[in-house]
């Protein structure tokens, strides 16, 4: 059976189920699928949107009316040919997602939704109140489309064009995310990390954005295609709310759940819409009132949609996995030993009234490990932020490579050769540790996101995962390349981190708190590993509680106490500093 349920195979099987159906099928369900099909791309675009990128929006309605509306009015007011109107429409899609989104993916939390329902119902009325679209009446008399000579004038022939586009659709968002590109995207939920690991929240954000609105564009262009007439009531609120119920219903994260989900919602309010005034022996959309207990059920019982659970139940054929060899990625050039790479002059940083740092001063240089040592709240992490830009200094000065980066952003930082770890662990716990450790490696690819969808990012692609897998043999995880991440314990997934933070070949390193978790041999193997790089010249600053660790490895430690320096030196002199005994060392082991 698991032979018979293969994904490509499954792929085959429902491809050429679809080939079929206008032949046979009758001319209501024929109709019914093509708005299915329709239906399921806006919901895709919503998949990437709100599944991947976090991002909820209730307007996506208002896109597919942007994509009609352009086709209808230039179609039969200035006789443009049906595929002109579509790039033109595109266009427009395109500024408009821009412009809104460069306002509306600035807002967090309850503001985002909010904003996407405001610019969504302004655009509704736009497409009402404007008379050259027709008013409330619409515009019709739109053209059928003309492909290669051939008019698709009947629902039946359009069948084909509208779920090839949503087919064509699906594999190049499919694409895009088994890449780098597609790493960067699924990270966005967790952004301190992803900047600091150089990668444009923002700007990924923006092409999620404008993506989910293209889908929704294209599927308006066919819709009005399809119906030959558009008015205002397909394209407001109530339908983009819809949309999203969808693509939660199948699975929000899932591709082929948009599929699922907009097949489950159609043909569920057909039946509705038909069986409820039966039962209630009067008319009205009470339709809407079950998918409203539906979404509540869903959000209760099946956060992540439909679609996955099915998938429990469908055997899949296991793969071999492995990672292609490939030729190793270009790596910086390595400072000169002993030259300073890090300085701190007189770094202090205020939360309001509280100084969590205090003029701290350091230095680390390349080829060594410095420690820096001190209770629990004495400003170690962030000292820490403060020097990888996570949490900027309030005043002082800090030096990377002799170039000032005290103004600069976390992922600008990057860029310069910087790279850590986290005090809490910060990794996308649904990804593989392959994955994960690859996203490391994001600034030493080049190929974007078009790239991506058409598969022209492979023979990089290959040597990024070379470098992931690299990183991961060096640092002891090679057995656990394709795990998930949440299924490690968290000692492993701590060492993940370090993997990933190499994988960006990086001049500084940061360690926050890296033995943490782990066992007597792990962190004998930890140790080893830092000092190799040491050999190999990285400079090293790390964050650790556990002394026998620090004083076995470090060439310096430095210690803080209340935000403030208060010693530094050799790790013989540490130990038997008297003041460092009094406030740490000889104190209550935190």
């Amino acid at each position: 059976m698991a032979a018979l349920l293969t994904p490509n195979r499954a792929l085959i099987a429902f491809v050429l189920g679809l080939a079929l159906l206008p032949l046979f099928a009758a001319q209501f369900t024929v109709t019914i699928v093509n708005y299915i099909g329709l239906a399921a791309l806006v919901s895709l675009g919503l998949v990437l949107l709100t599944g991947i990128g976090g991002l909820t929006s209730f307007g996506q309605a208002a896109f597919v009316g942007l994509g009609a509306y352009a086709t209808a009015y230039l179609t039969t007011r200035h006789g443009m040919s049906p595929w002109g109107t579509l790039l033109v429409g595109m266009v427009i899609t395109t500024a408009v997602s821009l412009a809104l989104g460069f306002i509306t993916l600035r807002l967090s939390g309850h503001f985002l939704p909010l904003g996407t329902i405001a610019w969504g119902i302004s655009l509704y009325y736009l497409f009402s109140n404007i008379n050259g679209l027709g008013g409330a009446g619409g515009i019709d008399g739109i053209p059928p489309v003309d492909l290669f000579g051939l008019e698709l004038g009947s629902s039946r022939a359009f069948f084909y064009v509208i779920w090839a586009t949503l087919l064509a659709a699906i594999i190049t968002t499919q694409n895009m995310l088994d890449s780098r590109e597609g790493r960067a995207m699924r990270s966005l939920r967790a952004m301190t990390m992803t900047e600091a690991m150089g990668i444009n929240t923002l700007r990924y954000r923006m092409v999620l954005f404008m993506i989910a609105a293209q889908f929704a564009c294209v599927s308006g262009w066919l819709y009005a295609h399809l119906q030959r007439f558009v008015n205002p009531t397909p394209f407001s609120l109530g339908q983009g709310i819809e949309y999203l119920f969808m693509a939660v219903l199948g699975g929000a994260a899932a591709v082929w759940g948009a599929v699922f989900g907009a097949t489950a919602v159609s043909f569920l309010k057909e039946w509705l819409q038909d069986w409820l005034p039966r039962l209630l022996g009067a008319t009205g959309n009470f339709e809407m009132v079950v998918f409203g207990l539906l979404t509540i059920i869903v959000l209760h019982r099946a956060r992540d949609g439909v679609w996955p659970i099915l998938m429990r139940f469908i055997p899949q054929r296991e793969l071999a996995k492995a990672v292609e060899p490939a030729l190793p990625l270009p790596r910086r050039d390595v400072p000169e030993r002993g030259s300073e790479v890090l300085q701190v002059i007189n770094v202090t940083k205020r939360f309001g009234g509280l100084v969590a740092n205090n003029r701290m001063n350091l230095t680390v240089r390349a080829g060594e490990v410095m420690a820096l040592i001190g209770p629990n709240g004495a400003g170690k992490s962030t000292l820490f932020n403060c020097i990888s830009g996570v949490s900027p200094a309030s005043e002082g000065e800090i030096r990377f490579m002799g170039q000032r980066i005290e103004g600069l952003g976390s992922r600008a930082i990057a860029k310069l050769g910087m790279s850590r770890s986290f005090q809490h662990v910060r990794l996308n716990q649904d990804m593989t540790v392959l994955e994960n450790v690859a996203i490391g490696a994001h600034l030493r690819g080049r190929k974007n996101f078009v790239q991506s969808a058409w598969r022209l990012d492979r023979e990089e692609e290959r040597r990024l995962l070379w470098e992931a897998a690299h990183q991961l043999q060096r640092c002891g995880l090679g057995e656990h390349l394709f795990d998930t991440c949440g299924s490690l314990p968290l000692g492993k997934q701590r060492i993940v981190e370090i993997a990933r933070a190499l994988s960006s070949d990086p001049t500084l390193l940061l360690l926050d708190e890296p033995a943490a978790g782990l066992r007597h041999l792990e962190k004998r193997a930890l140790a080893e590993l830092l000092a190799k790089l040491r050999g190999e010249g990285m400079a090293i600053l790390l964050v650790e509680h556990d002394m026998d660790f620090v004083m076995g490895l470090a060439d310096r430690v430095l210690v803080m106490e209340f935000g403030e320096y208060l010693a530094e030196g050799l790790p013989k002199e540490i130990q038997t500093n008297p003041k460092v005994l009094e406030a740490y060392l000889g104190g209550v082991d935190e």
